[in-house]
C-alpha cells in the first residue's frame, strides 16, 4: 500500500519529474531548475511511494525512465497545462466573443450611453449583445441575483459587495417650449407655472423632487410621466416646465430652450455599478472601459449651448 495518495501530488513535483525525464540525469535536472540533487532524489522519491513505480531505474552511469514514466510523462505535462491554464485568466477576445451582457438603466442614461456602447460593439464585438432592462430606483439585488452585469444610475444601490465607478457628472436645469413661454426669471414666475413631474413605475419620486420638498417649493404639477422619452409630447406646444439633465440638451430635448432653475440643485452623477463577482472578468472589465468610453464622448461632444448659458433669477 503506497504511504501517499494522489492528492499529495503538486505542480512543482511534476515538473521536477519532467525535467529528470527530459534530461535523463539527475544531476542536469537540478542544475536546470537551481535545485540541489537532494531535492530531486526526495521528491522522486516521494513520487515513487505515490505511483508504486520506480519511475527511474539504473543503465550503466546513467539512468533511464521506466515505461510507466514514460506515460507518466505525457500525463504530466497535460496537468501542468490544466494548471498553469486555472492560474491564468482566460483571454477575452472581442472579435471571435460569444455573450450577452444584461445592462439596468432608466430611459435619460440608457440613451446618453448606450447607444454609443452598441455601436462600438457592432464593430469590435459583432458577437457580443446588449440587452436593456429598466433600473427605477436600482436594488443592489439586481446584481446579487444575478439579474443584470451592470446598472447605469444617478443613485447607486449600497452593498460591501458591489463597486461604483462615476462616469461623469450633469447638472439639473428646466427645459421649457420657447415658442410658448418665456424662462421663469424668479422662484415667483416658476411656481407660477405649471410643471411635468417624473416617477419611475414602482418607485419613488425621482431624486430632485425631493430635493424641492426639502427647499420648501411645492409645484403645480400638471401631468406626471414616468420615463424622460415621455416629455417632450407634454411639453410641445404648452407653458408647462420639466427640471432634467442638462445633457438631455443634445438629444431628447434639443427643439426646447432651458435655462438654470431659480434655486440650487444638487449636481447629478452618473455611475456605473458591478458586483464584486465580476471585478476580474475580462470581458466584463471590457464593457465597462466601452461605457467610461462612452461618458468620456458625451462630455466632449456635449452641446455647445449647454456650456454658456447663463442662471437665469
Amino acid at each position: 500500500m503506497n504511504d501517499f495518495d494522489y492528492l499529495s501530488l503538486d505542480g512543482r513535483a511534476l515538473r521536477l519529474f519532467i525535467a529528470v525525464l527530459e534530461a535523463g540525469s539527475v544531476t542536469a535536472a537540478a542544475e536546470r531548475l537551481g535545485v540541489t540533487q537532494s531535492a530531486v532524489s526526495h521528491t522522486l522519491e516521494k513520487l515513487r511511494n505515490i505511483t508504486g513505480d520506480p519511475l527511474f531505474v539504473k543503465s550503466g552511469r546513467g539512468i533511464v525512465a521506466t515505461a510507466y514514466a514514460e506515460t507518466l510523462g505525457e500525463r504530466a505535462r497535460t496537468v501542468l497545462e490544466g494548471m498553469k491554464a486555472i492560474a491564468q485568466p482566460p483571454d477575452f477576445d472581442p472579435v471571435t466573443a460569444r455573450r450577452e451582457f444584461t445592462v439596468a438603466a432608466n430611459d435619460f442614461q440608457r440613451d446618453l450611453l448606450l447607444p454609443r456602447v452598441l455601436r462600438s460593439l457592432c464593430e469590435e464585438a459583432p458577437g457580443i449583445r446588449l440587452r436593456v432592462i429598466p433600473a427605477g430606483i436600482p436594488e443592489v439585488e439586481l446584481l446579487r441575483e444575478d439579474r443584470c452585469d451592470l446598472i447605469i444610475t444617478p443613485r447607486p444601490p449600497q452593498g460591501s459587495d458591489v463597486h461604483t465607478e462615476q462616469l461623469l457628472e450633469d447638472r439639473l436645469v428646466c427645459f421649457y417650449d420657447r415658442r410658448q413661454t418665456q424662462p421663469p426669471r424668479d422662484l415667483a414666475a416658476y411656481l407660477a407655472a405649471r410643471h411635468i413631474g417624473l416617477q419611475y413605475e414602482d418607485s419613488e419620486k425621482a431624486d430632485f423632487e425631493k430635493q424641492f420638498r426639502a427647499l420648501g417649493i411645492h409645484r403645480d404639477v400638471a401631468v406626471v410621466v414616468d420615463n424622460v422619452a415621455g416629455i417632450p409630447a407634454f411639453m410641445r406646444g404648452t407653458g408647462l416646465l420639466a427640471i432634467l439633465p442638462s445633457l438631455l440638451d443634445s438629444g431628447l430635448m434639443r427643439e426646447f430652450a432651458w435655462c438654470e432653475p431659480p434655486f440650487d440643485l444638487d449636481a447629478l452623477p452618473l455611475f456605473q455599478v458591478w458586483h464584486r463577482r465580476h471585478d476580474e472578468d475580462a470581458a466584463h472589465r471590457w464593457l465597462r472601459s466601452k461605457l467610461t468610453a462612452a461618458a468620456g464622448d458625451v462630455i466632449i461632444n456635449r452641446s455647445p449651448r449647454a456650456q454658456w448659458k447663463p442662471k437665469i433669477k
